[in-house]
């Protein structure tokens, strides 16, 4: 594997893992749709009431354990488990494995088919395959940061750093109440909970305006990237169980590179999760891996989508 293959694996499966994997929390860090306290005890008598006080309820739980699948086309097929906190900006742990697709074959390329993802306020982890490691001067750990990954991937780089950052699994709720669209399908046991199931159809561009800070000029480069990667819409279905906590999300969409699904469930609410840095003499930062060359066509946005 020479060093321009190594940057654009490196990148790709950084971008992929870091997008697909916290999506798992959630996709959207808004309070712009506002709305009052949808009182506990209250008996809910609209979709939108039950979403707000699944959406409050959610937030103050401050962790949980995450188990999800995701699938895109012929490109990836990957699941992700383990436990996240977002009290006071999300850090945790995720065992990333690619059971399937192109993201696979670069994944064994690499030495392994699994990684361990660890999120940080700042930068997000990847520990990768001892043979991979002799490609970066024997360190296991590549070091992305959320700063570096926004110039790199131009306007949905800066919309994903946002999204990283302020990822949590409220918002999810927060992502179906600001589409507007949403209905309650009936009620399901889910993971042996009863619980009640919503779904509605999201405008992924629209809502990038409505949910992210980004500038008038880097919503209209993202909405020009959305359109080329085939994003217009996606599905988002929930059940909320009777506590009003988020406990199973779908999300269903159509990309250039194929049907894109995903399933996380949530459990164990307000479990402790710790995530530290890892070694710095066992780390390599992925801005270094730049500066032999240029990681062109790695920016990955494509694949991503």
């Amino acid at each position: 594997m020479n060093s321009t293959t190594v940057r654009r694996t490196t990148l790709s499966i950084a971008v992929v893992a870091a997008l697909t994997g916290v999506a798992a929390c959630g996709s959207s860090h808004s309070d712009k749709d506002g709305g009052d306290a949808a009182g506990k005890g209250v008996t809910h008598v609209s979709p939108i009431a039950a979403l707000r006080a699944a959406e409050q309820s959610t937030d103050k739980a401050d962790s949980a354990k995450v188990r999800s699948s995701t699938s895109v086309g012929k490109l990836m097929a990957m699941t992700a488990n383990g436990a996240l906190t977002w009290s006071g900006g999300l850090k945790g742990n995720l065992t990333i494995t690619y059971t399937g697709g192109r993201m696979a074959e670069m994944m064994k390329k690499a030495g392994t088919s699994s990684m361990e993802a660890r999120y940080l306020s700042d930068a997000y982890y990847a520990h990768m395959s001892d043979a991979y490691a002799q490609q970066t001067g024997g360190k296991h750990w590549l070091r992305y940061s959320y700063d570096d990954l926004a110039k790199l991937g131009g306007a949905s780089g800066s919309y994903m750093k946002d999204q990283i950052q302020n990822a949590t699994p409220n918002q999810s709720v927060k992502l179906l109440l600001a589409s507007g669209d949403v209905k309650k399908v009936g009620e399901e046991t889910v993971s042996g909970a009863h619980t009640t199931h919503y779904s509605g159809k999201v405008n992924v561009a629209d809502l990038a305006g409505k949910t992210s800070d980004l500038s008038a000029e880097q919503l209209s480069a993202l909405k020009k990237q959305l359109t080329q990667a085939g994003v217009t819409t996606e599905t988002v279905d929930l059940w909320i169980d009777g506590d009003n906590l988020l406990v199973k999300k779908t999300e269903k969409a159509d990309t250039a590179n194929g049907a894109m699904t995903n399933t996380t469930f949530f459990s164990d609410y307000g479990v402790k999760v710790t995530a530290e840095a890892p070694p710095a003499s066992d780390t390599k930062d992925f801005a270094d891996l730049l500066k032999s060359g240029t990681a062109t066509g790695g920016t990955g946005t494509g694949t991503v989508s």
